[in-house]
């Protein structure tokens, strides 16, 4: 038997029940992918070629690094404390990827700059940040400044010639 005050939308439970149909779904999924795409495609660096007109000659423009990728680590070949630490935050400021800073084994009478294959550039602009001459920056051949740094890409020595004011 059936209590005759309740109507039909009294035995629902509290609550909204709307279910939207299959195609405002398949919509807002769409939707959604889509914004998500654009936002992605917008936030990320174009990998697009440029094209350049068709001509006899053709130049040759220098690859373009990002500091983000450079593994640089700083070690202090000095005995003035905190001097690692401060080259480290302000390579880190200008956008490199640098590691903990630390000491090296042994005291250097000028900065040495190492860097592996392919990354003179990043080394030499590294040298312009520590206010070393161009002539401190050498190829790492085989060398280990500092334990454990063989494989990152810039290894920096300091020397008492590299103190920033």
């Amino acid at each position: 038997m059936s209590d005759p005050s309740l109507t039909p939308r009294d035995t629902h439970a509290s609550g909204s029940h709307f279910q939207p149909s299959l195609s405002v779904v398949l919509i807002i999924v769409v939707l959604f992918i889509g914004s998500t795409f654009l936002m992605v495609r917008a936030v990320s660096p174009s990998t697009a070629s440029p094209t350049s007109p068709t001509s006899s000659t053709t130049s040759t423009t220098p690859p373009v690094f990002t500091k983000s990728k450079v593994r640089v680590q700083v070690a202090n070949g000095t005995n003035t404390t905190g001097l690692a630490g401060s080259i480290t935050q302000r390579l880190t400021i200008q956008g490199w990827d640098v590691l903990p800073a630390g000491n090296s084994t042994h005291h250097v009478a000028a900065t040495i700059i190492y860097y592996n294959p392919g990354y003179r550039k990043e080394a030499l602009e590294i040298a312009t940040t520590v206010r070393v001459s161009s002539s401190v920056v050498h190829p790492l051949s085989g060398a280990n400044p500092i334990a454990g740094s063989s494989n990152d890409d810039v290894i920096v020595v300091l020397g008492p010639n590299s103190a920033i004011t």
